[in-house]
């Protein structure tokens, strides 16, 4: 689970920003949506919103993330040797020849990680790794350069074989993986459970998504032969009853999925309620498969865990839709492993009341705005101490809390 993501010097993130996923503990902590993971003291949140004008930089927080599982995953399988390093520093300063931060911090398996690296246009120059012990950091890995010190907790490993292998503008612990380091191919496994999903403007496929879907639906032979059946059958059928909820709650017409002869297919509401019509997937709307194409990873993370990322929640799914989204997660039933939802948005509606109780407690609320200089600042509402009464939607829309589009400028440049 992650606990905070820090970035410096990615796109319009010219200075350190962070963005935290811990629950503020003045705000109801008994409330049930809360993740809470035993030996650490802080519960977590289940889901972020980012609010923020147009081109504010919300997807570039988003990206960051995304930037840094890529480098963890491919630096050491699929870059050039001497390809240099993807960096993307903000380019309106002298940042723009600095080096780029990513850190986050997580929990995995009850344990805290905190892990990081420093990048330039061509290598790696710093990356670090501290294991949680009592409260305490402890050194698992640091490096500088080429230059590698282990901690005792690493001593058993072929460390100094792996890091004789580790390229320059790879990371060590994307080597280690590679090399099935025992102790560090879970925490690459961690990032590998992120799913992103960035709106392009264009109408998304699933046909490598299908199988997932496929499994969830499929017969019970299917089951691995080392599972155990009854709670692998309820892992599933806790997957389809979410999935149908989501459908069902688009109210595009869909009551049911199965899978017959490997092919998917989609129950569709006749004019005679008592009449079965099934469709295959290549039968359904563009906005089904696009519902679809988020239902995938969805399942994916509340079956096991995991972090969804999405760019501009509603450009695929309705307010209705959305809401029922977070309900999800905020449901430990559907949610027992705490999978976490980050996602951008521009839907004032879940800020609000107008769709029953506020969906969105306001620790998960956070803010985009730029300044003049075009680098982007990301913060709370917390910060603003809002009155337990205020009306969050109205406060936003009239800036009360910045992060809008400044329309009067606007206005003056089309006179």
């Amino acid at each position: 689970m992650l606990i905070q993501f820090r970035v410096e010097n990615h796109r319009s993130l010219r200075d350190e920003q962070t963005l935290s996923l811990v629950a503020d503990s003045t705000l109801d902590p008994a409330d049930p949506r809360l993740i809470r993971v035993p030996g650490f003291e802080e519960a977590l949140l289940p889901a972020v919103a980012l609010y923020g004008a147009n081109a504010s930089g919300k997807t570039n927080v988003v990206g960051a993330m995304g930037f840094m599982r890529e480098v963890v995953i491919t630096s050491q399988r699929l870059w050039e040797p001497e390809g240099g390093t993807p960096q993307e520093p903000f380019a309106l300063s002298d940042k723009a020849t600095e080096s780029s931060l990513f850190e986050v911090d997580f929990l995995l398996d009850g344990k805290r990680h905190r892990y990081g690296f420093v990048l330039d246009s061509a290598a790696i120059e710093e990356e670090w790794l501290y294991t949680f012990l009592d409260g305490e950091a402890r050194v698992a890995f640091e490096r500088k350069g080429e230059t590698f010190e282990f901690g005792d907790q690493l001593a058993d490993e072929n460390n100094e074989v792996i890091a004789s292998l580790t390229r320059g503008n790879s990371l060590f612990l994307s080597a280690a993986a590679q090399n099935n380091h025992r102790l560090l191919r879970p925490l690459y496994g961690w990032f590998g459970s992120m799913w992103f999903e960035f709106h392009q403007g264009a109408t998304p496929s699933i046909p490598a998504r299908a199988q997932l879907l496929r499994r969830i639906f499929g017969a019970e032979r299917q089951l691995s032969l080392f599972s155990d059946i009854e709670s692998e059958l309820d892992v599933r059928e806790r997957q389809r009853e979410s999935i149908r909820r989501l459908l069902q709650s688009a109210d595009i017409g869909i009551k049911d999925i199965k899978i017959e002869k490997q092919k998917l297919l989609f129950m569709h509401r006749a004019e005679d309620p008592a009449r079965e019509v099934w469709l295959p997937l290549s039968a359904q709307s563009a906005g089904t498969v696009a519902l679809l194409n988020i239902a995938v990873p969805l399942l994916d993370v509340l079956a096991g865990g995991g972090l969804l990322c999405i760019d501009e929640l509603e450009a695929s799914l309705h307010p209705k839709l959305a809401l029922e989204l977070l309900r999800l997660f905020n449901d430990p039933k559907h949610n027992p492993h705490g999978a976490q939802l980050v996602f951008t948005t521009h839907d004032t509606n879940l800020l609000g009341n107008t769709l029953g109780e506020p969906p969105l407690r306001r620790d998960q609320i956070w803010f985009t705005e730029k300044d003049q200089a075009g680098a982007t600042h990301l913060y709370p509402l917390t910060d603003f101490h809002p009155k337990q009464q205020e009306n969050i939607e109205r406060g936003y829309l009239q800036g009360r809390y910045g992060a809008i589009p400044f329309l009067g400028d606007l206005l003056a440049k089309g006179d």
